[in-house]
């Protein structure tokens, strides 16, 4: 397993990829029990592609903490000190997602202790990133790959792909980049930025935006659908007295309409058919025409729609992009190459903020002429 070189720009991922059987396809071959870690919708996902490939479970559990004599799915949720003491050699299945440093580490140091796999399913659609998926689509992800900027950008596609077939994190290790060195080396946003935040969560970009600015900015838009978190985001605003921020409590979408929106808070927040009406706009009805330099866009799986929006925009003004491409199978080479069709004169990159699994997962593009 390679993570680490950099791959040639000229060469086919089909003779870089090396990992041609999935995650699943080991694991129905494992004569190892298979505990899975965790609860939640991510286990519940994992273990209907059990029942797909015939995976059978051994048992769940959760860390020592968060358990508290309850089941989960027809099973009892054990302590992981409890498995450990009383099973030789099993396999651990990651089922939910970990995203600040101190988890990380201490999942990084059980996949040393045990086998551990971290499955890629998508956080909305169908289908799972398999190596006949990859192929079939190979012409595309081929076209993405050699029109990326840097050496760099061409290692953590290569990476995050060969994560996704095997469900190893060991090739998201060596891949992660920290906001600030996005900013310093990628985006450079100035002192003066027009920025549209789509899915501005508690304010999270913002503030990682005027961290680097020292506080100084132009105009700022703020979008963010979920009850919750729209809260946080004004109480943000509030409490900082940031003037000439407007947060919009709406969601993202390719035209001006109403939606169904369902807030949990989370990344479980989304359109859907059981959720409250909302507002929704789009980033080219929000400008009215006007210039806008910086736009991020993380819309749990309606980036597509999203970029649609603001297709005016990106033409008219080619405002650096941050754009996640990790939320359905396909946005990995569907996004980058929309964004190309809409304004060929960018340079495009990949950077993966670290997460288990490969979430944070982004399409940074920025105008050619930019120094």
């Amino acid at each position: 397993m390679n993570v680490t070189a950099f791959p040639p720009k000229g060469a086919g991922l089909e003779s870089l990829v090396t990992e041609t059987k999935s995650c699943w396809e080991r694991l129905k071959q494992e004569k190892r029990p298979v505990f899975i870690y965790g609860m939640g919708d991510g286990a519940v996902k994992i273990m209907s592609v059990f029942r797909q490939y015939g995976i059978p479970v051994a048992g769940i559990f959760a860390s020592d903490e968060f358990v508290r004599g309850h089941s989960f799915a027809g099973f009892k949720v054990h302590k992981l000190s409890e498995i450990e003491e009383s099973v030789d050699h099993f396999v651990i299945v990651l089922a939910f997602a970990a995203g600040y440093p101190e988890l990380i580490q201490y999942i990084q140091k059980l996949s040393h202790k045990h086998t551990l796999y971290a499955p890629d399913v998508p956080v909305v659609g169908d289908g799972l990133f398999t190596y006949q998926y990859f192929l079939e689509h190979l012409q595309e992800f081929n076209i993405v790959y050699r029109m990326l900027a840097d050496n760099e950008s061409r290692r953590v596609y290569l990476n995050a792909i060969q994560y996704k077939l095997s469900g190893n994190i060991r090739y998201l290790e060596t891949i992660s980049a920290q906001p600030e060195q996005i900013f310093r080396t990628i985006l450079k946003p100035s002192r003066n930025e027009t920025f549209v935040d789509l899915g501005a969560y508690n304010g999270d970009t913002v503030r990682e935006l005027l961290n680097y600015t020292n506080q100084k900015y132009y105009l700022i838009h703020a979008v963010e659908p979920d009850r919750k978190n729209f809260k946080k985001l004004e109480r943000y605003i509030e409490e900082n007295n940031l003037k000439h921020i407007h947060a919009h409590h709406c969601t993202a979408w390719c035209k001006e309409t109403e939606l169904p929106f369902s807030s949990r808070s989370g990344r479980q927040s989304a359109i859907s058919p059981e959720g409250e009406t909302l507002p929704a706009i789009s980033v080219d009805g929000l400008m009215k025409g006007q210039p806008l330099t910086m736009l991020k866009m993380d819309v749990e799986g309606f980036e597509r729609e999203a970029l649609w929006g603001a297709a005016r925009s990106i033409y008219q003004y080619s405002p650096k992009l941050c754009v996640s491409i990790y939320h359905r199978n396909q946005d990995i080479f569907e996004l980058p190459l929309l964004v190309k069709q809409m304004n060929p004169k960018y340079k495009f990159y990949i950077r993966h903020r670290m997460y288990i699994p490969a979430w944070d997962l982004n399409l940074y593009a920025v105008p050619e002429n930019q120094s």
